[in-house]
């Protein structure tokens, strides 16, 4: 409900927008206890992943993606209720829409590049000429993770400068700041899954997200 207060709306800090950007991604798309669980998994393999990035980035970028991506985004494709969401009461189409990051929309052109990035080294050893062709198995699979790398960053920055450039300057920081923090933060949020997962509970009740709707109301 819009308010009918005309008293003008303080623009958020940085850190307000950081939390709502969470809680928001939070509340709306880690219902599924198999999903956070995935996403605890993930969080650890990302963060050793950044810790090989000054020794071995190659080794990074195929954890990253092999590994902890492709983990991550099982639980969201095939794990979170797809109908409507009563406790947000939003539908998922509406979810999507007001996505700030990458929808599932935007993840598949996103994973569909990732795919095809090795098939096409494989066609094409030098990439059409950009790359000093591999001699092994090794060289290829370090021209792999070597491009895997470069999307990552375009991804992750190309993201970030279109959020600037049609939200804010804020929007986008914050976005990026969110997106290398995730690993650190998901640790934190969903250690206790797999517990709830052994004692056969699927779904989180969310009440915290039901304490906040009720507060809000309140006001």
């Amino acid at each position: 409900m819009h308010s009918t207060s005309t008293a003008v709306t303080r623009p958020m800090t940085f850190l307000e927008e950081l939390r709502e950007q969470r809680w928001d991604d939070h509340r709306y798309y880690h219902r599924s206890y198999i999903n956070q669980a995935l996403h605890l998994f993930s969080a650890c393999c990302f963060v050793v992943a950044y810790a090989l990035i000054p020794f071995n980035p190659i080794a990074a970028a195929l954890l990253g993606w092999v590994v902890a991506m492709w983990s991550r985004q099982i639980g969201h494709f095939f794990f979170e209720p797809r109908g409507y969401d009563e406790i947000n009461r939003a539908t998922f189409e509406h979810k999507e829409e007001i996505k700030v990051g990458f929808n599932l929309q935007r993840k598949v052109v996103l994973l569909a590049v990732w795919v095809a990035i090795p098939a096409l080294l494989w066609a094409s050893p030098s990439l059409l000429g950009l790359l000093e062709p591999h001699a092994d198995w090794r060289g290829y699979l370090d021209h792999v993770g070597a491009l895997w790398l470069a999307l990552g960053f375009l991804g992750l920055v190309g993201r970030t400068l279109y959020l600037c450039a049609t939200r804010s300057l804020q929007t986008g920081a914050v976005w990026f700041t969110k997106i290398l923090t995730d690993p650190f933060h998901d640790i934190m949020q969903y250690y206790r899954a797999p517990l709830h997962l052994l004692r056969g509970e699927r779904l989180d009740p969310q009440d915290d997200v039901l304490r906040a709707l009720a507060a809000q109301a309140g006001r």
